[in-house]
C-alpha cells in the first residue's frame, strides 16, 4: 500500500515532467488556462478553493504557476490533488512516467 507522502512526491514529479514540457512549449500554457476555466464553471463547491489559487497563479504567469505545481509543501500537495495541468502529458508520457516510478 502506498504512503500518502509517497503519492505526493510522485504527483511532484509527474508535475516537474509537466513544468519541463511547458517551458520548451510554453503554447502548452493555454491548455492549463483552458482546463482551469472550464473546471471552475463545471467543479462542485470543494476543491473550488484551490481552483481560485490555481486561478491567481496562472494570471500571475507560467513561471509562479509552474513553481507552485512542484513546490515541496503540504499546501501544494493539496493543490496538486486538484491541478489544471492534466492533459499537458501524453497518455503515452504519463504511462511512461509510471512504469518508471519507483516508490521508495
Amino acid at each position: 500500500m502506498r504512503t500518502g507522502p509517497q503519492l505526493d512526491a510522485r504527483s511532484r514529479a509527474m508535475h516537474a515532467l509537466v513544468a519541463t514540457k511547458i517551458r520548451a512549449n510554453p503554447a502548452l500554457f493555454e491548455r492549463v488556462k483552458t482546463t482551469l476555466a472550464r473546471w471552475r464553471l463545471i467543479v462542485y463547491e470543494a476543491p473550488q478553493p484551490y481552483l481560485i489559487e490555481w486561478e491567481q497563479l496562472v494570471n500571475a504567469g507560467i513561471e509562479p504557476c509552474l513553481a507552485a505545481a512542484v513546490e515541496d509543501s503540504q499546501r501544494a500537495d493539496a493543490m496538486r490533488q486538484s491541478s489544471p495541468f492534466a492533459g499537458i502529458l501524453t497518455n503515452a508520457e504519463r504511462l511512461a512516467f509510471l512504469k518508471s516510478w519507483k516508490f521508495e
